[in-house]
Order: C-alpha cells, then sequence, then structure tokens
C-alpha cells in the first residue's frame, strides 16, 4: 500500500476577500458618518434637511474659483455671526416689555412737561394779577393815609413810596411823613408821638381800603398829648360806625368816649376783680331819675 503525502496551503485569495470587506467596511462607515456630519451642517448651518437639499433641482454644480469664493464669504458672514455672541431667545419679548415702559414713560414725561408749562402760566397770570392789586392797593391806602394823616395831625403832609418801582412785588416801602411846621423826613426820625400818629394814619387808611369789624389799639395814645388825644378819639368816633373798636387806654378823655367800660381792679392783695359799666344806661338812668 503506497501512502499519500498532503500538502495544506492557505487559501490566499480567501483572505484578500476578507480584509478588502473589511476596508469596504471601513469606507461605508466613514461615508455614512461624513454623511450624518454633512446632514447635521445642513440643518445648523442652512436649517435646510439633507434630503430637501438634495433634491432641490436648482442648485447645480459651480466651479471651483465659485465654490471658493462662496465658501470664503460664508466663512466671513459665520465669524460675523460668532462676534454677535449667543442668540437670547428673551431678546424679543424683553424688547416688547422695555418698549412698553419706555411708551409709559414717555406719557409721563409729556405730562409732566404739560404740567410744568400749565403751573409756569399760572404763576404768569397770578404775579401779573398780583402787581395790578398790589398796585390798586397801595394808591388807595396811600391816598387814605395822606388825608388821615392831615386830619390827625391837623395839617402836615405825608405819603408812602416804593423804594423799587420797577419791581413793585419786591420792592419796600419807605414812609415820608411831615408834621406841620417839619419839613418832610423819613418817619424813622420823629418823636415817639408823631410816630404814633403816624403809624395810626396808616392803620386807619388800610382799614378803609379793607374795612374789618373789630380792631383792638393797645396804649396808642400813651404818647399823645391832650391835642392829639383829641384828634384821636375823634377819629375812633367816625370810624366806630363800621368797625367795632376795644381800646386799652389809661387816658380819662378816650375812656369818655366809650360807651362801655371794662375796668380790672385789685381791691385785695394779689386777687384781681373785673369792674364793668355800661355809660350809655348810666346815662339814660341819669335822665330818667332827674326827670
Amino acid at each position: 500500500m503506497h501512502a499519500v503525502a498532503v500538502l495544506l496551503r492557505p487559501d490566499i485569495r480567501g483572505g484578500e476577500r476578507v480584509e478588502g470587506r473589511a476596508e469596504l467596511a471601513a469606507a461605508v462607515a466613514k461615508l455614512q458618518s461624513d454623511a450624518q456630519y454633512m446632514s447635521e451642517t445642513c440643518l445648523n448651518e442652512l436649517g435646510v434637511q439633507r434630503a430637501d437639499l438634495m433634491a432641490d433641482a436648482t442648485i447645480g454644480i459651480v466651479g471651483g474659483e465659485q465654490l471658493a469664493a462662496e465658501d470664503q464669504a460664508q466663512r466671513e458672514m459665520r465669524t460675523r455671526l460668532d462676534a454677535m455672541g449667543p442668540v437670547n431667545m428673551m431678546a424679543l419679548e424683553e424688547y416688547k416689555e422695555t418698549a412698553e415702559r419706555h411708551a409709559f414713560l414717555d406719557t409721563q414725561r409729556k405730562d409732566l412737561l404739560d404740567s410744568i408749562a400749565n403751573t409756569q402760566a399760572t404763576i404768569t397770570e397770578i404775579d401779573t394779577f398780583s402787581r395790578q392789586k398790589f398796585a390798586e392797593a397801595f394808591g388807595r391806602i396811600n391816598e387814605n393815609f395822606q388825608a388821615t394823616f392831615k386830619k390827625l395831625f391837623g395839617g402836615g403832609h405825608a405819603f408812602m413810596r416804593l423804594t423799587d418801582e420797577e419791581n413793585n412785588m419786591e420792592s419796600g416801602i419807605d414812609v415820608v411823613a411831615s408834621p406841620p411846621g417839619k419839613k418832610l423826613q423819613n418817619v424813622l426820625l420823629l418823636s415817639g408821638g408823631e410816630k404814633a400818629l403816624t403809624a395810626l394814619a396808616l392803620l386807619v387808611g388800610i382799614f378803609q381800603y379793607q374795612p374789618s369789624p373789630f380792631c383792638i389799639l393797645d396804649e396808642v395814645d400813651a404818647p399823645l398829648d391832650e391835642a392829639n388825644i383829641g384828634r384821636f378819639t375823634d377819629l375812633v368816633k367816625e370810624m366806630s360806625v363800621q368797625t367795632q373798636f376795644v381800646l386799652i387806654t389809661h387816658s380819662k378823655k378816650t375812656m369818655s368816649i366809650a360807651p362801655v367800660l371794662y375796668g380790672v381792679t385789685m381791691q385785695e392783695p394779689g386777687v384781681s376783680k373785673l369792674v364793668s359799666v355800661h355809660l350809655g344806661a348810666a346815662a339814660e338812668a341819669a335822665k330818667n331819675q332827674v326827670a
């Protein structure tokens, strides 16, 4: 029996097929990865699905130079977009809120400006009216003061003048008086009695322009002599028709014109007592007794 020797050799062709299959699988995987990347790039950068882009028949094949130019333009645009930073998704809502706030503040500002303009116009109107009323009152009181001064002093001359006639609302007032036999001079240079009569003349001038139902005079006759007290009491009696006077005085001559007297006496040490006398009623009772 003869022996048969068998020589086993590797199948070279089979190994090559396995290796080629592996290379093809790697190439397919790379192509699939590239296709996936391109699909994601189309969606991220162009906002278009890859399938829609491939189905667009208007896209033709461009030359290399044009493609390079388009690519450069795209890169520049991308750089500009990146420089802008991330997109604020709340920007539109924030803009609407800011626009509403701006409109509200603009309306408030307009209202404030209108209010300021109206206030300024009102101030101007009041200022003009006040100047007119002051000029009218000053003129009338000045006339009354001059007439009353002559009545109290039995002559002489006195008047008021503004220190700043151009701006009467900010001006001071000087009182110039000239009693009989004296030259015109500032009221501060007069004697005590003359000052009292001048002040009384001014007070009466104001009362005659703007009458008041009551007037309280506290010892205004203290610095006056008998002749001046007589003229003072005559003026009080004349004005008592429309004004009730309350006179605080120690002068008997002044007391004599009052229909009612109220006196404070201290019959006991430290104890004050009020005494009242109605002179009109007392005079009527005296007449009845005489009859």
